[in-house]
């Protein structure tokens, strides 16, 4: 059937608007010239893989590029490795080494941690029934903050990691009701602000914005996988985040901010170890100019607190002969 000229004007007209409106996005700058929170997410475990000394490493983080802000993670599957066995030696350390500094911290705690697989599960818990894995988990996570609440330095707990995302990691379903139950255990220990991460680009943020006092998302530029090979996110302007956060703070009251804890700043490694990736595959999807585009683009998104991904991959390229990135990363503290 034809479509009668006045119909097809109106959708001309409509299809105009949308891209008209895109366009004044993608110039729209929401940089105000605060003082911007720049931190890092240290990961002994992905150190490890990277085949380096990860003390050292977390020296050099807090000693050479002096950063102000850090995000620990309590992996379960290292503290508690068999049952009611806790060993808290790495942790303690790592915390112990920035209060000498005045680093102030994020302690990440719950069954899903930064870094695949998500879930780092202790081999003990996996023959459990989820209601006694549950158990177990809200268990652990008690202990951890009754251990550092007095910490004067940790300035937020983060509980479990983009807890309601369900296409990413090796993890039961997401289970809303439960996290809230995580949450309360929490605040029963202790008052400090507790942040509930998503995924920045691939969910709607308003289930974890409903939860914690501040949201934590994650901001990709370049991603894989091995149906569609590489996407960037190139379409994408910076102040759709902004939009989107400041809508979610307008719907949730109960949030005091919206930050990005997790800005992507090594390579997607494939389906492969990063250390067996060769330099023209880890260029692929990262590079010193690409460093510096995501700090760009973050700035313009008007967020004022952000952390950075993948501070270990800049020392082993220093540590490799490369330390462009980890010069330049030098500059924002």
């Amino acid at each position: 059937m034809q479509v009668k000229r006045p119909k097809l004007l109106a959708l001309v007209l409509l299809f105009l608007t949308v891209i008209n409106g895109w366009i004044f996005l993608f110039f729209l700058n929401y940089e105000n010239g605060k003082p911007l929170t720049w931190g890092v997410t240290f990961s002994d475990k992905y150190a490890r893989d990277l085949e380096l000394d990860w003390r050292k490493t977390y020296l050099a983080i807090l000693d050479d590029l002096k950063v102000s802000d850090i995000r620990l993670i309590a992996y379960w599957d290292q503290v508690e490795a068999s049952p009611d066995v806790f060993t808290y030696e790495d942790l303690d350390w790592q915390i112990a080494e920035a209060n000498k500094r005045g680093t102030k911290i994020i302690l990440s705690v719950g069954r899903r941690a930064p870094r695949w697989p998500e879930c780092h599960d202790p081999v003990w818990l996996r023959p459990l029934a989820p209601l006694a894995a549950r158990e177990q988990q809200l268990d652990f996570i008690q202990r951890i903050i009754a251990r550092y609440r007095d910490n004067p330095n940790i300035i937020a707990w983060q509980i479990e990691n983009e807890p309601l995302f369900a296409l990413f990691g090796e993890c039961p379903l997401p289970d809303k009701k439960f996290l809230k139950q995580e949450v309360a255990a929490v605040r029963t220990f202790d008052q400090r602000p507790i942040i509930i991460t998503d995924s920045g680009e691939l969910n709607h943020w308003q289930g974890a914005a409903s939860i914690g006092d501040k949201l934590g998302i994650t901001m990709y530029r370049v991603v894989w996988n091995k149906h569609l090979g590489f996407w960037d996110y190139w379409f994408v302007p910076p102040s759709v985040y902004r939009l989107k956060a400041d809508v979610t703070k307008m719907l949730h009251k109960n949030l005091n901010d919206v930050m990005v804890t997790e800005l992507q700043m090594e390579p997607w490694t494939l389906d492969k170890r990063m250390v067996e990736l060769t330099s023209e595959e880890r260029e692929l999807s990262f590079t010193l100019e690409r460093f510096q585009d995501n700090i760009n683009y973050v700035r313009r998104a008007g967020f004022t607190e952000t952390y950075l991904w993948g501070v270990e991959y800049w020392y082993w390229l220093k540590e490799h002969g490369q330390p462009d990135i980890w010069n330049e990363a030098k500059k924002l503290w």
